[in-house]
Protein backbone atom coordinates (compact mmCIF):
# COMPACT_ATOMS: atom_id res chain seq x y z
CA UNK A 1 0.00 0.00 0.00
CA UNK A 2 1.36 3.38 -0.91
CA UNK A 3 1.09 5.81 2.23
CA UNK A 4 3.35 8.62 3.38
CA UNK A 5 4.45 7.77 7.00
CA UNK A 6 5.44 10.89 8.99
CA UNK A 7 8.00 9.56 11.44
CA UNK A 8 9.26 11.62 13.98
CA UNK A 9 11.35 10.86 17.36
CA UNK A 10 10.59 14.00 19.40
CA UNK A 11 8.78 15.13 22.51
CA UNK A 12 5.49 17.26 21.38
CA UNK A 13 5.21 20.48 22.90
CA UNK A 14 1.36 19.92 23.70
CA UNK A 15 -0.18 17.60 26.99
CA UNK A 16 -3.48 16.75 26.48
CA UNK A 17 -6.21 18.13 28.31
CA UNK A 18 -5.55 16.69 31.89
CA UNK A 19 -2.03 16.77 32.22
CA UNK A 20 -1.50 18.91 35.52
CA UNK A 21 2.41 20.26 33.59
CA UNK A 22 3.41 21.42 30.42
CA UNK A 23 5.41 19.17 28.37
CA UNK A 24 9.00 19.06 27.14
CA UNK A 25 9.97 19.94 23.64
CA UNK A 26 13.60 18.04 23.06
CA UNK A 27 15.82 18.37 20.59
CA UNK A 28 14.91 16.61 17.21
CA UNK A 29 18.58 15.00 16.96
CA UNK A 30 17.12 12.12 17.69
CA UNK A 31 15.22 11.83 14.43
CA UNK A 32 15.39 8.23 13.34
CA UNK A 33 12.97 5.00 11.97
CA UNK A 34 12.41 2.56 13.65
CA UNK A 35 11.69 0.34 10.85
CA UNK A 36 7.85 -0.86 11.46
CA UNK A 37 5.31 -2.72 9.25
CA UNK A 38 2.18 -1.78 11.11
CA UNK A 39 0.39 1.14 9.51
CA UNK A 40 0.35 3.09 12.29
CA UNK A 41 1.94 3.57 15.49
CA UNK A 42 2.71 6.04 18.59
CA UNK A 43 4.86 5.74 21.86
CA UNK A 44 3.77 8.03 24.75
CA UNK A 45 5.15 8.80 28.46
CA UNK A 46 1.79 8.51 30.23
CA UNK A 47 3.04 10.97 33.32
CA UNK A 48 3.40 13.72 30.96
CA UNK A 49 1.93 12.93 27.64
CA UNK A 50 4.79 13.57 25.71
CA UNK A 51 5.10 11.63 22.25
CA UNK A 52 8.47 9.97 21.95
CA UNK A 53 8.03 7.94 18.70
CA UNK A 54 5.44 8.56 16.07
CA UNK A 55 4.25 6.79 12.74
CA UNK A 56 1.21 7.61 10.69
CA UNK A 57 -0.40 8.16 14.26
CA UNK A 58 -3.16 9.87 13.00
CA UNK A 59 -4.71 7.67 10.54
CA UNK A 60 -8.55 6.23 11.24
CA UNK A 61 -8.31 2.70 11.17
CA UNK A 62 -10.47 0.39 13.15
CA UNK A 63 -9.12 -0.70 16.37
CA UNK A 64 -11.11 -4.04 17.13
CA UNK A 65 -10.74 -5.24 20.70
CA UNK A 66 -8.51 -1.63 21.51
CA UNK A 67 -12.21 -0.47 21.53
CA UNK A 68 -12.69 -1.81 24.69
CA UNK A 69 -9.87 0.49 26.62
CA UNK A 70 -13.14 2.73 26.41
CA UNK A 71 -15.57 0.88 27.64
CA UNK A 72 -13.05 -0.20 30.46
CA UNK A 73 -12.57 3.57 31.43
CA UNK A 74 -16.50 4.27 31.51
CA UNK A 75 -17.08 1.16 34.08
CA UNK A 76 -14.34 2.44 36.71
CA UNK A 77 -15.60 5.60 36.17
CA UNK A 78 -19.70 4.80 36.85
CA UNK A 79 -18.35 2.89 40.31
CA UNK A 80 -15.95 5.97 41.16
CA UNK A 81 -19.21 8.05 40.63
CA UNK A 82 -21.09 5.69 42.45
CA UNK A 83 -23.56 5.21 39.01
CA UNK A 84 -22.63 1.35 39.80
CA UNK A 85 -20.86 -1.10 42.31
CA UNK A 86 -18.73 -3.82 41.71
CA UNK A 87 -20.72 -6.37 43.41
CA UNK A 88 -24.00 -5.48 41.25
CA UNK A 89 -25.42 -8.18 39.37
CA UNK A 90 -25.47 -7.58 35.72
CA UNK A 91 -27.94 -9.72 33.54
CA UNK A 92 -26.79 -10.80 29.84
CA UNK A 93 -29.42 -10.10 27.20
CA UNK A 94 -29.80 -11.98 23.99
CA UNK A 95 -27.79 -9.24 22.09
CA UNK A 96 -25.03 -9.98 24.62
CA UNK A 97 -24.51 -13.30 24.48
CA UNK A 98 -24.98 -13.51 20.65
CA UNK A 99 -21.71 -11.01 19.91
CA UNK A 100 -19.40 -13.76 18.02
CA UNK A 101 -15.11 -13.19 18.27
CA UNK A 102 -13.42 -13.71 21.44
CA UNK A 103 -15.88 -14.26 24.44
CA UNK A 104 -16.87 -15.95 27.35
CA UNK A 105 -19.76 -17.75 26.22
CA UNK A 106 -22.38 -16.25 28.71
CA UNK A 107 -25.57 -17.21 28.03
CA UNK A 108 -29.27 -14.99 27.75
CA UNK A 109 -30.17 -14.59 31.34
CA UNK A 110 -27.06 -15.63 33.05
CA UNK A 111 -25.84 -13.18 35.99
CA UNK A 112 -22.44 -11.99 36.66
CA UNK A 113 -21.03 -9.51 38.80
CA UNK A 114 -19.49 -6.09 37.43
CA UNK A 115 -16.41 -7.35 38.90
CA UNK A 116 -16.25 -10.41 36.96
CA UNK A 117 -17.66 -8.82 34.14
CA UNK A 118 -14.75 -6.44 33.94
CA UNK A 119 -12.57 -9.05 34.95
CA UNK A 120 -13.22 -10.84 31.77
CA UNK A 121 -12.94 -7.64 29.41
CA UNK A 122 -9.65 -6.74 30.83
CA UNK A 123 -8.15 -10.40 30.71
CA UNK A 124 -10.03 -12.72 28.18
CA UNK A 125 -11.30 -9.86 26.14
CA UNK A 126 -14.78 -10.93 26.08
CA UNK A 127 -16.95 -9.20 23.93
CA UNK A 128 -20.40 -10.75 25.77
CA UNK A 129 -19.29 -9.04 28.87
CA UNK A 130 -18.66 -6.15 27.02
CA UNK A 131 -21.77 -5.48 25.58
CA UNK A 132 -23.33 -6.67 28.62
CA UNK A 133 -21.34 -3.93 30.93
CA UNK A 134 -22.26 -1.68 28.01
CA UNK A 135 -26.36 -1.87 28.60
CA UNK A 136 -26.19 -2.11 32.21
CA UNK A 137 -24.51 1.31 32.14
CA UNK A 138 -25.63 3.24 29.28
CA UNK A 139 -29.33 1.05 28.81
CA UNK A 140 -28.20 -0.10 25.54
CA UNK A 141 -25.33 -0.74 23.42
CA UNK A 142 -26.07 2.63 21.22
CA UNK A 143 -26.81 3.89 24.66
CA UNK A 144 -23.14 3.13 25.66
CA UNK A 145 -21.75 4.17 22.05
CA UNK A 146 -22.78 7.97 22.75
CA UNK A 147 -21.34 8.05 26.02
CA UNK A 148 -18.03 6.66 24.91
CA UNK A 149 -18.24 9.56 21.68
CA UNK A 150 -18.88 11.74 24.20
CA UNK A 151 -16.06 11.13 26.39
CA UNK A 152 -13.57 10.69 23.59
CA UNK A 153 -14.10 14.14 22.66
CA UNK A 154 -13.70 15.35 26.34
CA UNK A 155 -9.85 13.70 26.08
CA UNK A 156 -9.35 15.62 22.86
CA UNK A 157 -9.34 12.14 20.57
CA UNK A 158 -10.28 14.48 17.82
CA UNK A 159 -10.34 11.48 15.25
CA UNK A 160 -12.12 9.01 16.73
CA UNK A 161 -16.21 7.46 16.57
CA UNK A 162 -17.27 4.58 18.01
CA UNK A 163 -20.70 2.41 16.99
CA UNK A 164 -20.25 -0.20 19.46
CA UNK A 165 -18.31 -1.38 22.16
CA UNK A 166 -16.62 -4.53 21.71
CA UNK A 167 -14.54 -3.58 18.46
CA UNK A 168 -16.30 -5.66 15.65
CA UNK A 169 -15.49 -4.64 12.58
CA UNK A 170 -18.79 -1.84 12.21
CA UNK A 171 -19.12 0.30 9.46
CA UNK A 172 -17.36 4.33 10.56
CA UNK A 173 -15.90 2.40 13.79
CA UNK A 174 -12.55 3.84 13.56
CA UNK A 175 -9.63 5.83 15.68
CA UNK A 176 -6.15 6.58 15.74
CA UNK A 177 -3.19 5.39 17.37
CA UNK A 178 -2.50 9.12 18.93
CA UNK A 179 -5.92 8.67 20.39
CA UNK A 180 -5.88 5.52 21.83
CA UNK A 181 -2.59 6.48 23.68
CA UNK A 182 -4.61 9.21 25.40
CA UNK A 183 -7.55 6.82 26.53
CA UNK A 184 -5.20 4.61 27.61
CA UNK A 185 -3.14 7.13 29.28
CA UNK A 186 -6.61 8.24 31.20
CA UNK A 187 -7.69 4.72 32.16
CA UNK A 188 -4.11 3.79 34.00
CA UNK A 189 -3.26 7.29 35.56
CA UNK A 190 -6.84 7.58 36.92
CA UNK A 191 -7.44 3.84 37.70
CA UNK A 192 -4.71 2.12 38.00
CA UNK A 193 -5.82 -1.03 39.92
CA UNK A 194 -7.13 -2.15 36.42
CA UNK A 195 -3.53 -3.32 36.19
CA UNK A 196 -4.56 -6.26 38.81
CA UNK A 197 -6.42 -7.84 35.33
CA UNK A 198 -4.63 -6.60 33.10
CA UNK A 199 -0.90 -8.32 34.46
CA UNK A 200 -2.99 -11.38 35.37
CA UNK A 201 -1.91 -13.94 33.49
CA UNK A 202 -4.89 -16.85 33.68
CA UNK A 203 -8.10 -16.62 36.00
CA UNK A 204 -11.23 -17.92 35.82
CA UNK A 205 -15.15 -17.37 36.30
CA UNK A 206 -18.28 -19.48 37.38
CA UNK A 207 -20.59 -19.91 34.94
CA UNK A 208 -24.51 -19.85 37.05
CA UNK A 209 -26.86 -21.22 34.33
CA UNK A 210 -30.05 -23.11 33.86
CA UNK A 211 -27.94 -26.12 33.92
CA UNK A 212 -25.77 -25.45 36.70
CA UNK A 213 -22.47 -24.08 37.72
CA UNK A 214 -19.20 -24.74 35.45
CA UNK A 215 -15.97 -23.38 35.36
CA UNK A 216 -14.52 -20.97 32.80
CA UNK A 217 -10.90 -20.07 32.21
CA UNK A 218 -9.86 -17.23 31.62
CA UNK A 219 -5.79 -16.30 29.54
CA UNK A 220 -4.61 -13.00 28.94
CA UNK A 221 -4.68 -12.20 25.83
CA UNK A 222 -1.72 -9.73 25.75
CA UNK A 223 1.36 -12.06 25.89
CA UNK A 224 3.47 -9.03 26.99
CA UNK A 225 2.74 -9.99 29.86
CA UNK A 226 4.65 -13.11 30.13
CA UNK A 227 7.52 -11.38 27.81
CA UNK A 228 8.33 -7.81 28.73
CA UNK A 229 9.31 -6.97 32.38
CA UNK A 230 7.65 -3.72 33.86
CA UNK A 231 4.47 -4.71 31.59
CA UNK A 232 1.31 -3.29 32.91
CA UNK A 233 -1.17 -4.47 30.11
CA UNK A 234 -3.36 -2.92 28.42
CA UNK A 235 -5.52 -4.33 25.50
CA UNK A 236 -5.10 -6.61 22.09
CA UNK A 237 -7.22 -6.50 19.16
CA UNK A 238 -7.72 -8.16 15.92
CA UNK A 239 -10.23 -8.57 13.42
CA UNK A 240 -10.56 -9.13 9.87
CA UNK A 241 -10.82 -5.67 9.17
CA UNK A 242 -8.17 -4.21 11.96
CA UNK A 243 -5.79 -6.96 11.35
CA UNK A 244 -3.33 -7.12 14.33
CA UNK A 245 -3.76 -4.25 17.31
CA UNK A 246 -2.23 -3.43 20.68
CA UNK A 247 -2.22 -1.04 23.33
CA UNK A 248 1.16 -1.78 25.60
CA UNK A 249 1.44 -0.32 28.90
CA UNK A 250 4.76 -0.86 30.95
CA UNK A 251 6.06 0.50 34.08
CA UNK A 252 9.71 0.52 34.72
CA UNK A 253 12.41 2.81 36.04
CA UNK A 254 9.86 5.31 37.25
CA UNK A 255 8.53 6.27 34.02
CA UNK A 256 5.41 4.62 32.52
CA UNK A 257 5.12 4.36 28.58
CA UNK A 258 2.51 3.64 26.11
CA UNK A 259 2.89 2.05 22.84
CA UNK A 260 0.22 1.38 20.21
CA UNK A 261 0.82 -0.48 17.48
CA UNK A 262 -2.26 -0.64 14.98
CA UNK A 263 -2.89 -2.95 11.85
CA UNK A 264 0.46 -4.87 11.85
CA UNK A 265 0.40 -8.01 9.82
CA UNK A 266 -0.09 -11.06 12.23
CA UNK A 267 0.33 -11.36 15.81
CA UNK A 268 4.01 -11.58 16.42
CA UNK A 269 4.60 -8.55 14.60
CA UNK A 270 2.37 -6.42 17.15
CA UNK A 271 4.35 -7.92 19.95
CA UNK A 272 7.69 -7.51 18.37
CA UNK A 273 7.16 -3.85 17.34
CA UNK A 274 5.31 -2.94 20.86
CA UNK A 275 8.34 -4.06 22.45
CA UNK A 276 10.63 -2.26 20.19
CA UNK A 277 8.65 1.04 20.94
CA UNK A 278 8.89 0.40 24.81
CA UNK A 279 12.67 -0.70 24.31
CA UNK A 280 13.58 2.55 22.18
CA UNK A 281 11.48 4.32 25.11
CA UNK A 282 13.33 3.51 28.07
CA UNK A 283 17.13 3.62 26.35
CA UNK A 284 16.81 7.15 25.34
CA UNK A 285 14.30 8.35 27.36
CA UNK A 286 13.84 9.43 31.59
CA UNK A 287 11.48 11.24 34.22
CA UNK A 288 12.70 13.47 35.94
CA UNK A 289 11.13 14.71 38.97
CA UNK A 290 11.22 18.29 40.29
CA UNK A 291 8.47 17.53 43.77
CA UNK A 292 6.04 15.34 44.37
CA UNK A 293 2.75 16.54 45.56
CA UNK A 294 2.12 17.22 49.08
CA UNK A 295 5.64 18.53 49.20
CA UNK A 296 6.36 21.38 51.11
CA UNK A 297 6.92 24.47 49.37
CA UNK A 298 8.44 26.51 52.20
CA UNK A 299 5.96 29.20 54.11
CA UNK A 300 4.59 32.44 53.82
CA UNK A 301 3.61 35.45 56.10
CA UNK A 302 0.09 36.10 56.78
CA UNK A 303 -1.73 38.90 57.96
CA UNK A 304 -4.10 39.18 60.84
CA UNK A 305 -3.81 35.55 60.86
CA UNK A 306 -4.28 33.43 64.46
CA UNK A 307 -0.69 32.28 63.16
CA UNK A 308 2.02 34.67 61.59
CA UNK A 309 3.02 32.23 58.65
CA UNK A 310 1.35 29.44 56.70
CA UNK A 311 2.96 26.23 55.59
CA UNK A 312 2.37 25.48 51.94
CA UNK A 313 2.46 22.34 49.14
CA UNK A 314 3.00 21.72 45.91
CA UNK A 315 -0.38 20.59 44.55
CA UNK A 316 0.41 18.52 41.62
CA UNK A 317 3.67 15.86 40.71
CA UNK A 318 5.86 18.44 38.84
CA UNK A 319 8.17 16.00 36.24
CA UNK A 320 9.48 16.44 33.11
CA UNK A 321 10.67 14.24 30.34
CA UNK A 322 14.33 14.51 29.68
CA UNK A 323 17.16 12.96 27.19
CA UNK A 324 19.42 10.85 28.97
CA UNK A 325 22.76 11.64 29.82
CA UNK A 326 20.75 15.13 29.38
CA UNK A 327 20.90 18.28 31.65
CA UNK A 328 18.34 17.83 34.62
CA UNK A 329 16.06 20.30 34.98
CA UNK A 330 16.01 22.68 38.13
CA UNK A 331 13.13 23.30 40.22
CA UNK A 332 12.47 26.90 41.60
CA UNK A 333 9.27 28.59 43.66
CA UNK A 334 7.81 31.31 42.63
CA UNK A 335 5.49 32.65 45.81
CA UNK A 336 2.98 35.84 46.25
CA UNK A 337 4.81 38.03 49.28
CA UNK A 338 2.00 37.17 51.84
CA UNK A 339 -1.74 36.29 52.27
CA UNK A 340 -4.71 38.04 54.38
CA UNK A 341 -6.49 35.78 57.15
CA UNK A 342 -8.62 34.43 56.95
CA UNK A 343 -6.57 31.77 54.78
CA UNK A 344 -8.49 28.45 53.75
CA UNK A 345 -6.38 24.87 53.00
CA UNK A 346 -5.48 24.77 49.08
CA UNK A 347 -5.80 28.66 48.56
CA UNK A 348 -3.03 28.87 45.53
CA UNK A 349 -0.16 30.73 46.91
CA UNK A 350 2.46 30.90 43.61
CA UNK A 351 3.79 27.72 41.54
CA UNK A 352 6.65 25.63 41.25
CA UNK A 353 8.13 25.91 38.13
CA UNK A 354 10.67 23.17 36.53
CA UNK A 355 12.98 24.64 34.31
CA UNK A 356 15.71 23.26 31.24
CA UNK A 357 18.04 25.60 29.13
CA UNK A 358 15.83 28.52 30.31
CA UNK A 359 12.37 27.30 29.31
CA UNK A 360 9.79 25.93 31.67
CA UNK A 361 9.31 21.90 30.94
CA UNK A 362 6.76 21.82 33.88
CA UNK A 363 4.99 23.60 36.64
CA UNK A 364 2.47 23.05 39.24
CA UNK A 365 0.75 25.62 41.61
CA UNK A 366 1.66 25.84 45.33
CA UNK A 367 -0.98 26.16 47.64
CA UNK A 368 -1.80 26.29 51.33
CA UNK A 369 -0.93 23.04 53.30
CA UNK A 370 -3.31 24.09 56.09
CA UNK A 371 -6.05 26.88 57.12
CA UNK A 372 -5.05 29.86 59.27
CA UNK A 373 -8.10 31.95 60.95
CA UNK A 374 -8.52 35.76 61.88
CA UNK A 375 -6.23 36.56 64.70
CA UNK A 376 -9.16 37.04 67.93
CA UNK A 377 -8.72 39.78 70.36
CA UNK A 378 -5.99 37.80 72.31
CA UNK A 379 -3.88 36.88 69.88
CA UNK A 380 -3.73 40.78 68.83
CA UNK A 381 -3.85 41.81 72.43
CA UNK A 382 -0.54 39.83 73.30
CA UNK A 383 1.20 40.90 69.84
CA UNK A 384 0.64 44.20 70.83
CA UNK A 385 2.38 44.05 73.89
CA UNK A 386 5.20 42.12 72.40
CA UNK A 387 5.82 45.33 70.43
CA UNK A 388 5.72 47.53 73.24
CA UNK A 389 8.27 45.40 75.15
CA UNK A 390 10.96 45.70 72.62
Amino acid sequence: MNRLKRITAVIAAAVTLLAPVHAYAADRANITDLGLSAESAILMEASTGDVLYEDNADEKLPPASITKIMTLLLIYEAVRDGKIKWDDKVSVSAHAASMGGSQVYLEEGETQSAADMTKCIAIASANDAAVAMAEYIGGSEEGFAELMNKRAKELGMENTCFINACGLDTDGHLTTARDIALMSRELINNFPEISQYTTTWQDSIIHKTRKGESEFGLTNTNKLVKWYEGATGLKTGSTGGAKFCLSATADKNGMKLIAVIMAAPDPKTRFSEAIKLLDYGYANYAVASGAKAGDRAGEIPVSRGERETVLLEVAEDVTALITKGGEEPTLTYELTDALCAPVEKGVKAGEAVYTLDGQVVARSDVVTAEAVERAGFKTVAERLARSWCR
